[in-house]
């Protein structure tokens, strides 16, 4: 074990970031605006005041700002579980016989469970600032569900969450944290709203998506006096508020002299990925290092692997703007396993154009690898990893067993984004060999395609 550098790097509070750290500002060509799918034309903040709360919509069209303070209200709220620990998984390097140093980011030491709980608190102190008195959001696995719930009863904010059906029911235990908390969860789809009600009429059966769930909630956020809509990924402004995690792990790298030469982070809509990477990212786009990004995503909903780089709606119910990015189409539904926060259809327009421009490579993976990937670090480090999470801790096993047979060694860092304790139900289907892997064919994914509107969108 190295004497300079110990097994958990914990910064102190003076420590902790007070700013969020904006890519955008860095990046030389911006990703594509929002589009008005009315008019065509790119959305201005007039258009989404009615949905998001102002400040955040602010925050989501700010391309110029590197660096955006964090209000006191909220550093408070951080200080309850921030600066979180970064790891040295020396037992884990030991294991695989690797000559790589392997870091992690562990974001699962807060109630909620996860990294969630850096935009959630962010966005609920927004709509209290506001003066909102409710609030509404769609979870898939429910790890954003859960953080928003707790953020919303320390704010004092009314919230009702769609949850997808399936995890809703894979996850029961994650339900009754939420309502715990005070919140209200729906099962989606649901029969509450038009949206929900027109899906099951389409497909009774189905176990839902988080196109669905969104649909749903953007549709009583929208008819519910002193409401608003708020999202756990994808948007500009969620991976600003996660941009604490990256800053934090920089900070606490260079006070080691630690230079990653790999990051790793699983990707569903792309906050943890876009939150652990974007204070390095700014350093690459500016020339600063040549570390190399890998987003994991799982097989099952591979939007960056297999997906289209196109504008397409965020929901099935084709009620939000235009977005560009790799997507599956909005009508796209995943099948029902267990890669839960993982299984959007589409990806962050920052994570998207990235990956355009050739900053971020992307893998991915089957469940079944990645739960076998999950056993070996259990065993070595200690930790019951979520679902989302053990995607990056596979492809970082993966990295790393390359340096073992090259002899190279390389700097790892991953994002673990949480525990998973309420996902014993995967384990347990793992464990009996009942899980199983599947691979959307070409043809399935031509029918998610075919519901992208080909828009002739003229910028």
């Amino acid at each position: 074990m190295s004497k300079n550098i110990p097994v958990k790097i914990y910064l102190n509070e003076d420590e902790m970031p007070k700013f969020w750290y904006n890519v955008r500002a860095d990046m030389k060509e911006k990703h594509a605006p929002f589009i008005h799918p009315g008019t065509l034309k790119p959305c201005v903040a007039s258009d989404l005041y009615p949905v998001f709360c102002k400040e955040l919509v602010d925050q989501e069209l700010n391309q110029t700002d590197q660096k955006i303070p964090i209000p006191d209200g909220i550093l408070d709220f951080y200080k309850m579980f921030r600066p979180s620990p970064l790891i040295r998984a020396y037992s884990l390097e030991k294991v695989l016989g690797t000559p790589a140093e392997i870091y992690y980011k562990f974001e699962g030491n807060n109630t909620s469970g996860s990294h969630k709980l850096n935009s959630a608190a962010a966005q609920a102190y927004y709509a209290k600032q506001e003066g909102l008195t409710s609030l509404t959001t769609e979870t898939g696995a429910g790890q954003w569900g859960t953080a928003l719930s707790m953020a919303c009863a320390f704010y004092g904010i009314d919230l009702t969450i769609y949850m997808v059906k399936i995890s809703s029911e894979q996850k029961p235990y994650r339900k009754i944290v939420m309502e715990t908390y005070g919140a209200s969860v729906i099962p989606s789809p649901s029969m509450k709203t038009k949206a929900g009600q027109k899906i099951l009429a389409e497909n009774p059966t189905t176990g839902g998506s988080l196109g669905c769930a969104i649909s749903e909630a953007l549709e009583q956020a929208l008819t519910t006096e002193n409401c608003r809509y708020v999202l756990g990924s994808v948007l500009d402004h969620v991976i600003l508020h996660q941009s604490v995690v990256g800053l934090e792990c920089k900070i606490a790298m260079d006070k080691y002299g630690i230079t990653p030469d790999i990051i790793i982070g699983c990707a569903g809509g792309g906050s943890n990925l876009g939150g652990i990477i974007s204070p390095f990212m700014g350093d690459r786009l500016n020339g600063k290092n040549n570390i190399t990004f890998i987003a994991v995503e799982p097989a099952s909903c591979p939007s960056l692997t297999r997906g289209k780089f196109v504008y397409d709606f965020g929901d099935t119910a084709r009620t939000t703007p235009l977005i560009k990015m790799y997507t599956l189409g909005n009508g796209f539904i995943p099948s029902a396993n267990h890669a839960g926060g993982l299984r959007y259809h589409g990806m962050s327009p920052i994570i998207s154009k990235l990956y355009d421009d050739g900053f971020i490579q992307a893998r991915a993976c089957i469940q079944n690898d990645v739960f076998d990937a999950a056993k070996i670090f259990i065993k070595s480090e200690g930790i019951l990893p979520a679902p989302e999470s053990t995607h990056a801790i596979k492809v970082a096993i993966d990295e790393a067993l390359k340096c073992k047979e090259t002899g190279e060694k390389k700097t790892i860092l991953f994002g673990l984004t949480g525990t998973g304790y309420f996902d014993l139900m995967a384990y347990a289907q793992h464990n009996s060999g009942e899980m199983t892997d599947h691979v959307p064919t070409d043809d399935e994914l031509n029918v998610g395609f075919s519901s992208i509107v080909p828009f002739d969108i003229k910028l």
